[in-house]
């Protein structure tokens, strides 16, 4: 295979990558948002094959197959063991704006991405150069972009798991010997992560109802309620 088709491939890989990024932010029900972040991060791991086959690099092969067992397998599993199943039959969760003005604001950012991508890349070398970082940089700010409008537990995991997807499809470009032991770090880190959060959501249901995260603040303790313990003692 020529080194053009497989700059070709990587750029359509990366395309839909940016695609899945803007369906994640239009998406209301979790379900869905998880399912688009399996077909993120089976992106992910074909744009970190294509890249290891056209560069040679065995390192990228290793990111390409961690991503593929951890982030489409083990967390969607972990996130449905350690998660009401309320969450995902659920019709629709809660955002902070409607979708049209969502979609708008993601667009923005990823113009914005596009020409913070451009200045680096006009000071790297130009094998460098490439889609994946102005569209991992989008992937990034797309993920910060959920966690900020999103008041759901599990969806709110979803945006920052999808941060990470956006900052590893840049790191696979500049990076390309990346050790192996580093990603197995991170890819352990973040399923504990995924296990932590499961758990904390599951508790957050039991004890208020819901996962919307504004409703933490229905597990302090009342003035009255305070005294009134005190006067029971």
């Amino acid at each position: 295979m020529t080194s053009q088709l497989l700059d070709n491939l990587n750029a359509l890989v990366t395309g839909l990558f940016l695609l899945t990024a803007f369906g994640i932010v239009a998406m209301r029900q979790a379900r869905g948002c998880l399912n688009l972040f399996i077909v993120q991060s089976l992106l992910l791991a074909a744009s970190a094959a294509l890249l290891g086959l056209r560069f040679q690099s065995a390192d990228l092969y290793g990111v390409a197959l961690v991503n593929v067992i951890s982030k489409p397998i083990i967390v969607p599993w972990l996130l449905r063991k350690t998660s009401p199943a309320e969450i995902y039959t659920r019709r629709e969760v809660d955002q902070a704006l409607n979708i049209p003005t969502a979609l708008l604001i993601a667009l923005g950012l990823a113009i914005l991405a596009h020409f913070l991508g451009a200045l680096l890349l006009n000071s790297v070398a130009p094998e460098f150069r490439g889609s994946n970082v102005p569209i991992g940089i989008a992937g990034l700010l797309l993920g910060a972009f959920t966690i900020t409008v999103r008041r759901e537990a599990v969806p709110l995991l979803i945006g920052l798991l999808a941060m990470e997807n956006g900052a590893f499809l840049c790191g696979i470009a500049v990076s390309r010997n990346l050790p192996m032991l580093v990603e197995l770090a991170i890819a352990t880190d973040g399923l504990i992560i995924v296990f932590i959060m499961g758990v904390l959501t599951r508790a957050v249901q039991k004890r208020i109802g819901t996962t919307a995260v504004g409703g933490l603040a229905a597990l302090k303790e009342t003035p009255d309620a305070t005294a009134g313990g005190e006067k029971a003692k």
